[in-house]
């Protein structure tokens, strides 16, 4: 990488190198076991010019999403999370209005999660998703869905098709696309010119505050701060006016932002002057958070890399500890996040013999780079492991309450981010 992929600077520093992986989502089949496995280094560089964060675009989306391996719909959380979005999104926007043939886009809509929800109060809407298997499970769930990556001349399309957006969604998309300013204009060209953009991505501040180096992976090209986004969604046409933190992912925030000439839209960080005091003020307090984090210079970024050094050490001693005992432990879950820590701390079959999903899909399989195999969710219960290792940390809540069987034996459950922490769950 010799340039930024925002604003061309060629002034990128190094935040943290994780060595070299495979992609996080290219599980193995068991016939795939003897075969050459490519790695691409996984080395975070952040921009002077703009301090966008990112990686350099060494695997294209082509290769990533063509035949995807994550649903969605898997998450109990996460489909409760996109039904409130929509019930709170309709009332904001008044979409459920009988006078007016409301119109909502989801781009990268997987499985149909959150246009479901869409679909069960009558209002018009189309999914644009990459991924073939994921795209044809959204329309046999009965969401429209088109299967195609966006950029302007799939956005000018669809509004051609099916006139504009009042609401296009962008739910932990912005990331996914080495081309962001394409993608932008992709979003500017679906939605309308009084229309909204809402879009969902995980916040660097969060990230670097509670070590959450294991979502740096390869599909994920860059890391936003509200500062950065500004900058992003204003090479597009798009002006930001509003934000809200989420929990979501460890730690993420919604964007709301419509078209810059609809609202005053500059591209200099200001929040745009035809919004509400509320959203300034919100976008004002996120802005002023990040330059105290630092990370508007280069001292906000100088000790991550020695914090996820000791995430990794805690790990692998817990890990060897236990083998040393001869105390049992498993994973539980085989996310892309999983994938990177996995690889990073160079855990294999011997220190976690097998990790489970819910996801059918990845059974029989094998977790990229490690090997390690993935099974269905019931092993657990079956061989009753001293320890589970939770991959997918970020589902803590959630997971908590999934795994409190393991109390039936006297389990634990260990968490690895932000820092190792072995959890008594509760029946």
């Amino acid at each position: 990488m010799t340039r930024c992929r925002l604003c061309g600077s060629e002034a990128l520093e190094s935040v943290v190198d994780l060595g070299a992986t495979p992609p996080c989502e290219s599980f193995l089949a068991a016939d795939q076991l003897d075969l050459p496995e490519p790695a691409y280094p996984l080395h975070l560089r952040v921009c002077t010019g703009c301090w966008l964060a990112q990686l350099p675009p060494l695997i294209t989306p082509e290769e990533t999403f063509r035949e995807y391996a994550y649903f969605s719909s898997y998450s109990a959380s996460w489909v409760e999370h996109a039904r409130t979005f929509v019930a709170e999104a309709v009332r904001r926007l008044d979409l459920g209005a009988t006078a007016r043939d409301a119109f909502v886009v989801e781009v990268a809509s997987n499985d149909g999660y959150l246009l479901k929800h869409v679909v069960d109060r009558g209002i018009r809407c189309l999914g644009i998703e990459p991924s073939v298997n994921v795209g044809a499970a959204a329309r046999d769930a009965g969401v429209p869905t088109l299967t195609a990556f966006l950029d302007p001349a799939t956005g000018a399309a669809v509004r051609a098709e099916h006139g504009p957006a009042d609401l296009v969604v962008a739910n932990n998309v912005y990331a996914h696309i080495p081309d962001v300013v394409g993608f932008t204009r992709g979003l500017r060209a679906l939605v309308a010119d009084d229309g909204w953009v809402s879009v969902e991505v995980q916040h660097l501040l969060t990230l670097m505050a509670e070590n959450q180096y294991d979502t740096i992976y390869h599909e994920h090209f860059q890391y936003y701060t509200v500062g950065s986004a500004i900058r992003a969604l204003a090479s597009g046409g798009l002006a930001l006016v509003d934000v809200e933190p989420l929990p979501t992912h460890g730690g993420s925030v919604r964007l709301w932002a419509r078209p810059a000439e609809a609202v005053g839209g500059t591209a200099d960080g200001a929040p745009p002057a035809r919004t509400t005091a509320g959203a300034r003020g919100r976008v004002a307090d996120m802005l002023a958070r990040e330059k105290a984090a630092g990370l508007q210079e280069l001292s906000g970024y100088a000790e991550f890399s020695a914090r996820v050094a000791k995430v990794r050490r805690d790990l692998l001693r817990f890990l060897v500890d236990a083998a040393d005992r001869g105390a049992t432990v498993v994973g539980y879950g085989a996310p892309g996040k999983g994938s990177t820590l996995l690889n990073h701390c160079g855990v294999r079959p011997d220190l976690l013999p097998y990790t489970v999903d819910r996801n059918p899909y990845k059974h029989g399989r094998f977790t990229p780079g490690t090997r390690i195999p993935i099974l269905p969710p019931e092993r657990i219960a079956a061989d009753r492991p001293d320890y589970v290792l939770v991959l997918p940390w970020n589902l803590r809540t959630e997971l908590l309450a999934q795994l409190s069987y393991v109390h039936a034996w006297g389990g634990r459950l260990v968490f690895p981010i932000p820092e190792l922490s072995i959890v008594e769950v509760k029946p």
